[in-house]
């Protein structure tokens, strides 16, 4: 039987949500906190579930980043990744490169133009499923090529890579409610499993 492994990545490989990191890394702190007071307001509403998830990470996304270029866009990305690897717990990278004969997926709201980067603090093959951006005529548009990769969405995009549920072992890994649906679709679970508390 196949075993397929699929891990969320901000809080539970990581130590922090990237998206403000990577705002912050990019812009500098005044300039993220500018951007994030403006949109306080659909924040709110966000987290009282009255406001779409997708559409409040879109909107700030679109803030900061439309307009870039590809090209800058990923280097900053290189960038980040490269110069964060205390973002990563050392409990996850202990664990990840211990498997075998696996298939090991990062299943992530996050942009996946900085989650790739990322991989390189793993000796594995991982494949990354995260949101995607849309990009025309070389530059950033601000808007999502594909739905937010939260909820159902993870369990919809990981499915898409099995092609026989019942002949594979599905071992989850996550840490908040945008994980919920990730957890109960495999057959193992594990909730905030690499942090010291």
């Amino acid at each position: 039987m196949k075993k397929i492994y699929a891990f969320d990545f901000d809080g539970t490989l990581t130590t922090k949500d990237t998206l403000l990191e990577f705002i912050r890394f990019v812009f500098g702190i005044r300039r993220m906190l500018f951007g994030f007071l403006i949109y306080s307001p659909l924040l709110i509403l966000m987290k009282l579930r009255l406001y779409s998830n997708y559409k409040a990470k879109e909107k700030i996304f679109t803030y900061f980043f439309r307009g870039m270029s590809e090209d800058e866009f990923n280097l900053h990305c290189e960038n980040f990744a490269q110069s964060s690897r205390k973002l990563i717990r050392d409990k996850a990278v202990n664990y990840i490169n211990a498997l075998s004969e696996s298939d090991i997926y990062i299943v992530s709201a996050s942009i996946d133009n900085w989650v790739k980067p990322f991989c390189r603090y793993f000796n594995k093959d991982i494949t990354v499923l995260g949101t995607q951006i849309e990009i025309e005529n070389g530059m950033v548009t601000g808007k999502f090529k594909t739905p937010n990769c939260y909820g159902k969405e993870k369990v919809k995009r990981l499915s898409g890579f099995i092609s026989d549920r019942k002949d594979c072992f599905v071992c989850a890994f996550g840490d908040s409610r945008g994980d919920k649906e990730m957890l109960m679709y495999a057959d193992e679970s594990h909730y905030k499993p690499f942090r010291d508390e």
